[in-house]
């Protein structure tokens, strides 16, 4: 890629030199910047034909409009505050969120990477609710080309991302599969076993159907013992490494695979007989929030454990934990789980889990199954983070090009 001829020292105090022949402008001399208006979520409608962009993006469609035209649009208030969105056509403009009416010589594509690569985020004000002051954002200082130049970086741009995007999305779909097929394979196996020719009978239970005729079925209460763990108010007086037990939440458990991530930074004193402890090969199961019934894991460790979290143990020899583990993740227990997810922070009791019906298998059957899915699992999930990390190389090389274009590091040719 080619740079400019000439380049010149940068007044920016966020860039240190750009294109000799370009200019250096504050935010407010590039438009007009004003808030959009209150809509009530109750005018929401998918039937509806104006989409409605808020302070993080799209939230819906209304039957109303209050802007028209191409626009950049500025996040304004939350957690991810200086976002950068664009609105084309009809649409409304919540007030968490600024409309840039951008002056007749700004490329809008342009003007809206511009802002993106510029992390708005980090001038907003530091409250219980983060918001941006749209005044100090007018006073920052950017490189501005001309023009031209700014449509044939907005091209460029358009062409290189949009190639970019689809690579990342065919990744996306071939991860996807990868998943899709891990559960399937959990399912077949847990429901009817290795053995392809082994003879089935009814369980008894219309939505399980059929199972080897020498397996079981029986209640989580029969055979494990059941508990939750310990909230922690101040993570600041649990941080001592020496003589302590590793304490996971909800967040430690990778959605996907189980993975536990045990080194977080909080840890339990030995000493400390107040936490309840999961001892290794227990099954931890997130019971409550968004995550309750997808985040599931299996320790490998003694552990101390959030509240959110239910830790299964079997209470016998005759049962392989592992096993169960993979249970859990089979629509066998997903179906009597979310049957009964409510609240409204979605949660289950302890006392309807117990009451789950499971399946039973021999307990050499059972050992047979979990080896069996471990394999095939690792294997699934390898692929599935190679695939992972080639995406995220996929998004940092975008991000790298949008900042190296529209800060004159390289030159695109119009």
């Amino acid at each position: 890629m080619m740079k400019y001829e000439k380049y010149k020292a940068s007044e920016i105090h966020w860039l240190s030199q750009i294109p000799a022949h370009w200019e250096v402008k504050r935010v407010k001399d590039l438009g007009e910047y004003q808030s959009g208006e209150y809509i009530n979520a109750n005018e929401f409608d998918e039937e509806n034909l104006y989409p409605v962009y808020g302070g993080n993006s799209f939230r819906g469609f209304a039957n109303k409009y209050n802007t028209e035209g191409d626009y950049v649009l500025i996040g304004r208030q939350g957690a991810l505050c200086g976002n950068i969105n664009y609105g084309s056509g009809k649409f409304w403009a919540t007030e968490h969120c600024v409309v840039v009416y951008h002056k007749r010589k700004i490329n809008v594509k342009w003007l809206g990477e511009l802002l993106r690569i510029m992390n708005l985020n980090q001038y907003a004000t530091s409250t219980a609710q983060p918001g941006l002051s749209v005044e100090k954002i007018k006073r920052l200082e950017l490189p501005v080309p001309s023009y031209e130049e700014q449509t044939a970086i907005a091209q460029y741009l358009d062409a290189k991302t949009q190639a970019i995007d689809k690579k990342i999305n065919l990744l996306t779909k071939k991860a996807e599969t990868y998943k899709e097929l891990r559960k399937s394979i959990i399912n077949d196996v847990v429901c009817k076993g290795l053995d392809k020719n082994v003879k089935l009978k009814e369980s008894g239970i219309d939505w399980i159907g059929k199972i080897p005729e020498h397996w079981k079925i029986s209640r989580i209460k029969d055979s494990f013992n059941l508990f939750t763990g310990n909230s922690i108010s101040d993570k600041a007086l649990f941080e001592r490494k020496e003589n302590s037990i590793d304490y996971v939440s909800t967040k430690d458990i990778d959605v996907d695979t189980g993975r536990i991530t045990y080194d977080n930074g909080v840890y339990i004193p030995k000493k400390d007989k107040s936490f309840k402890i999961a001892k290794a090969n227990s099954i931890l199961i997130c019971i409550e929030g968004a995550n309750a019934g997808k985040k599931i894991g299996f320790t490998n460790k003694d552990i101390c454990f959030v509240n959110k979290l239910c830790a299964i143990k079997s209470r016998t020899k005759n049962n392989s934990d592992k096993y169960f583990y993979y249970f859990t993740q089979s629509p066998l227990f997903e179906k009597q789980f979310f049957a009964i997810l409510n609240g409204l922070i979605g949660g289950v009791s302890l006392n309807s889990i117990k009451y789950f019906d499971i399946i039973s298998p021999t307990k050499e059957e059972q050992t047979s199954i979990a080896n069996y899915l471990d394999e095939k699992t690792q294997k699934i999930d390898a692929i599935v983070s190679n695939i992972g990390k080639q995406i995220d190389t996929l998004k940092e090389l975008r991000k790298t090009l949008i900042n190296d274009v529209v800060t004159g590091k390289i030159m695109v040719n119009g």
